[in-house]
């Protein structure tokens, strides 16, 4: 399963931390070898620290589509940069044969249940990251990393039908 690189405390993030995914299911999977670890935003270049980035004008569909618009807190745009990242998260979920994926949510690239409003004023919305829309249109289900036991459901009704 491809996960967030910074699930399980990679302290990549914009700002500089991670996310500590502590679970029964996580560590079984990391034992396992199921998690395929990928960070979309470093796969294109931005760096460690980065400016905190949102969606405007628009969803992630739209972004994926060619409508929407992803800025930095600057104003700088990076759209073409967050399709670039959805992209490469695709192809390294193909090449490693993933089912699912878990993202870390509320990311304008991973979020799965809510991301930021594109008004960098601290509010968040149901939505999706760019990535995750990407991946949902691949046909590769994407929850958050605080359902994870809905995932090793989804996970294991796969593998019962033997995909």
């Amino acid at each position: 399963m491809l996960v967030s690189g910074c699930l399980g405390g990679a302290a990549i993030r914009f700002n500089e931390t991670g996310v500590l995914v502590d679970s029964p299911i996580w560590r079984q999977w990391r034992t396992e070898g199921r998690l395929v670890p990928f960070c979309p935003e470093l796969a294109v270049g931005f760096p460690v620290p980065r400016p905190p980035v949102e969606i405007v004008d628009g969803t992630a569909a739209d972004v994926v589509d060619g409508h929407g618009r992803v800025l930095e807190a600057s104003g700088r745009e990076v759209t073409e940069l967050f399709r670039a990242a959805a992209h490469r998260t695709v192809q390294r979920a193909i090449d490693a044969h993933v089912a699912i994926a878990v993202l870390v949510d509320g990311s304008p690239t991973c979020g799965s249940s809510y991301v930021y409003d594109g008004t960098f004023g601290g509010v968040t919305m149901p939505g999706r990251g760019v990535a995750t829309e990407a991946l949902r249109r691949h046909g590769i289900p994407v929850f958050p990393q605080h359902q994870l036991e809905q995932a090793a459901a989804a996970l294991a009704e796969l593998e019962r039908r033997g995909g």
